[in-house]
């Protein structure tokens, strides 16, 4: 079990989200937490497609993710909204598999003409699934850069407010007591 799942929406191996993502990894791993990472890339195209409910990697997702004190999705916006094959992934799992678990919510896009997508696509989708959205971080692709995984935000402002999000959610993870029944 981890204590943090990242979910990466992008296709892209190399996508701007992906790279910030990569990147707040490393961040909560020095803070003395284990991630998991799940990229849609990895899931197998015919689950997606066929919608397997009930595939043996389907099943495996929902566990780490239903075992996580915490997640991290990230995507980059697509016609104003989340990728659509991390859609189709989150159509496949539980309609409760995010329940009281606190979700930190990222999307990276090309203008600020899509800074709403966070709060009006991305937050809805994971609040349907019973999670405990954050305020979450929109960051334009120019205050990203792909050529330097070890610190891939350019922009000071942006690394503050994203490093202020990321310290709030390990804060909450952190107060999480287990419920005994």
């Amino acid at each position: 079990m981890s204590d943090i799942v990242l979910l990466s929406g992008s296709p892209s191996e190399q996508s701007r989200s992906e790279k910030v993502l990569d990147y707040l990894d490393r961040l909560v791993v020095e803070e003395g937490l284990s991630t998991t990472k799940i990229s849609v890339r990895n899931v197998s195209p015919e689950d997606l497609f066929y919608a397997r409910f009930d595939s043996e990697a389907i099943e495996e997702i929902t566990e780490t993710i239903q075992q996580a004190k915490g997640i991290i999705v990230a995507s980059p916006v697509y016609k104003a909204s989340y990728s659509g094959i991390l859609k189709a992934l989150i159509d496949l799992l539980p309609q409760d598999v995010l329940k009281d678990t606190p979700v930190l919510p990222i999307m990276s896009g090309g203008s600020k003409s899509h800074l709403l997508a966070i709060e009006y696509a991305l937050k809805p989708l994971l609040a349907t699934l019973k999670g405990q959205n954050l305020k979450g971080v929109y960051l334009l692709d120019d205050q990203i850069d792909k050529s330097r995984p070890s610190h891939p935000i350019t922009d000071i402002d942006c690394e503050q407010r994203l490093k202020k999000q990321l310290v709030y959610f390990l804060q909450i993870i952190q107060k999480q007591v287990p419920l005994m029944l």
